[in-house]
């Protein structure tokens, strides 16, 4: 417009503009392109064409209309599991924290606490469950873990300058088995729960796990470090402070069942591997049938 009032020469049409010009409409969606007309330069659709589109528009929509329908169900049956969920955890926590926790004592063999403890302890009270029904038969206090933890501190930096001198305390324990413990400490942590990537190198709870497993050495250099010990820990740091960690774990390691394995005690090993497969033939009959029809024995999987 501007141009005829200059009086200058408009610029003819490119093809793309013509074609553009001579569409009666733009498709906004597939909706358009299976419900409307042709446009006028191409030939019109057949009649029967034409419904055969619509009927099969019409199937889409009632489809998607079902999938919604079945999602949003989806979605709501989610939301109250989720609710029903809440709200059972919370109830199971104003039960421990009001009759079980303080009579503890007089209520941790009951079935009601066995019937709570098999549904889920709730995170909020998981860690004090679990220092109650560990107990603390070594006394273990949060001064000794500091101690034990000084202790192995020193060693590693002793390691790592290539000092030699022994402790009195572990007069018994050679330097290399000192060593060997600590070098399996590093490589096992680095295959704890490494999915999670929060014991590795870098991750926030490594330095954790390293200080209870450090300290453990030191407070049973009898037993050191034994591999698996980390998942064991693992589990207890995410649960409890530090020091409380360790007095569960070393409590936990110092039960007979346990201290057997770490030990390789084999004459209580034999004797746990014997019973187990009582419980196991009373329970488990055919499970238990099958698997001495194929010879596993408990020492193959039982330990792991």
């Amino acid at each position: 417009e501007y141009e005829d009032k200059a009086g200058r020469p408009s610029k003819p049409p490119s093809p793309k503009q013509n074609v553009r010009k001579n569409l009666d409409f733009e498709p906004l969606s597939t909706t358009a392109l299976i419900l409307e007309d042709r446009p006028a330069n191409l030939p019109a659709k057949p009649a029967e064409e034409a419904q055969k589109h619509r009927q099969q528009y019409e199937e889409m929509v009632v489809q998607a209309k079902k999938r919604e329908l079945k999602e949003a169900q989806r979605r709501k049956k989610q939301l109250e599991e989720r609710c029903r969920l809440e709200e059972s955890i919370g109830n199971a926590v104003l039960t421990w924290n009001n009759e079980i926790l303080p009579n503890w004592e007089t209520m941790w063999c009951s079935r009601k606490v066995r019937d709570l403890w098999w549904q889920g302890i709730p995170p909020s009270v998981r860690g004090k469950v679990w220092s109650l029904a560990i107990g603390n038969e070594l006394n273990i206090t949060h001064e000794l873990f500091d101690i034990c933890l000084a202790r192995a501190k020193e060693r590693w930096r002793s390691l790592s300058t290539g000092g030699s001198e022994a402790e009195t305390e572990d007069a018994g324990f050679s330097a290399a088995d000192r060593e060997a413990s600590l070098e399996l400490i590093k490589l096992d942590i680095s295959r704890t729960f490494p999915s999670l990537c929060i014991f590795q190198q870098g991750g926030p709870y490594h330095d954790t796990l390293h200080s209870i497993l450090g300290a453990y050495t030191c407070y049973r250099p009898d037993v050191g470090y034994v591999q698996g010990m980390s998942f064991i820990a693992a589990v207890l740091i995410l649960n409890l402070d530090t020091a409380d960690a360790f007095i569960a774990f070393s409590n936990l390691l110092n039960k007979p069942c346990q201290m057997a394995f770490f030990r390789v005690d084999h004459g209580l090993m034999l004797t746990y591997f014997a019973a187990f497969e009582v419980f196991f033939e009373e329970n488990l009959p055919k499970l238990f049938a099958h698997f001495k029809k194929n010879n596993l024995t408990p020492d193959i999987y039982l330990i792991d």
